[in-house]
């Protein structure tokens, strides 16, 4: 099956827009010492959505889901979540790192319990268990972070942006240090969990397979500075075939990203030769 390119930054996609990147680009330093991080970005995500990002290493991929984040402000452009412009960090974003980055002084409970305590919600710990139960992780609520496995912290990550009820998931490679089989029954669970919450979904992966089992909408950036290269709408996350990835048009799929990809990442190592 060969994936059809699509607009994201539609009219139809601005009528409904959960998200508006528009012309965003990034540069750091300055004079000589500038590096242009990203060149503009044209995009839009819908209620709903799930958009995986995949190009090659340092093609601006984090640093785009840092801006959208708050974590980094734009050097150009603007980005409108809900049509109010994303000036820093907001409870509204929930981002999930490589790394859980738990406190291991803390149970797993008072974990995913310390965000909704610190915003001095009501019963914090009975939401917690809550979306403990969400990741299946409720039999471990007194448990460590160091007790567990990478798998299991990373879901505890995953049901700590959860509990605050943020309107986006923010994922910058949350399964990238995680081995293939942990990594392909989280991925299960997190699309279950994305259909039974109807997040909206930002997610950073070097993985085509990931990217493909997982998107609403895959987009492939250039190599550095990064620009959007390509879109297209994904129909496998809709499957409930465990088993979709061995199909033959997942691999055609497959096939047509990685040839984008390859062209990227020659292009990336010309440049790093010149310079």
């Amino acid at each position: 099956m060969t994936l059809e390119p699509v607009d994201l930054y539609s009219a139809a996609r601005h009528a409904q827009a959960k998200l508006v990147l528009e012309s965003v680009s990034k540069q750091f330093g300055a004079g000589d010492q500038a590096v242009q991080a990203l060149s503009p970005v044209n995009v839009v995500l819908c209620p709903g959505d799930f958009v995986c990002i995949v190009g090659p290493s340092g093609c601006g991929k984090s640093t785009l889901l840092n801006l959208v984040a708050g974590f980094e402000q734009p050097s150009s452009g603007r980005l409108l979540l809900d049509k109010r412009e994303i000036v820093g960090p907001g409870s509204e974003r929930g981002v999930v790192f490589q790394q859980g980055a738990l406190f291991n002084w803390m149970t797993v409970l008072e974990n995913v319990a310390f965000g909704p305590r610190s915003r001095g919600i009501d019963r914090p710990r009975e939401r917690a268990m809550h979306y403990l139960e969400l990741v299946g992780l409720a039999g471990f609520a007194q448990r460590y972070p160091y007790e567990l496995s990478g798998g299991m912290q990373q879901r505890v990550g995953i049901a700590r942006a959860l509990v605050n009820e943020p309107e986006m998931l923010l994922m910058d490679e949350p399964f990238a240090a995680l081995d293939q089989q942990n990594r392909e029954l989280l991925q299960e669970e997190i699309k279950d969990i994305w259909r039974r919450t109807g997040k909206t979904v930002l997610w950073i992966t070097h993985s085509i397979e990931e990217s493909l089992f997982l998107a609403t909408h895959v987009l492939v950036m250039t190599a550095r500075p990064g620009a959007i290269k390509a879109a297209f709408q994904a129909g496998f996350s809709r499957s409930e075939d465990p088993f979709v990835s061995t199909t033959t048009a997942f691999s055609e799929a497959k096939r047509q990203i990685l040839g984008l990809l390859r062209e990227e990442s020659l292009a990336a190592r010309s440049q790093e030769v010149a310079s």
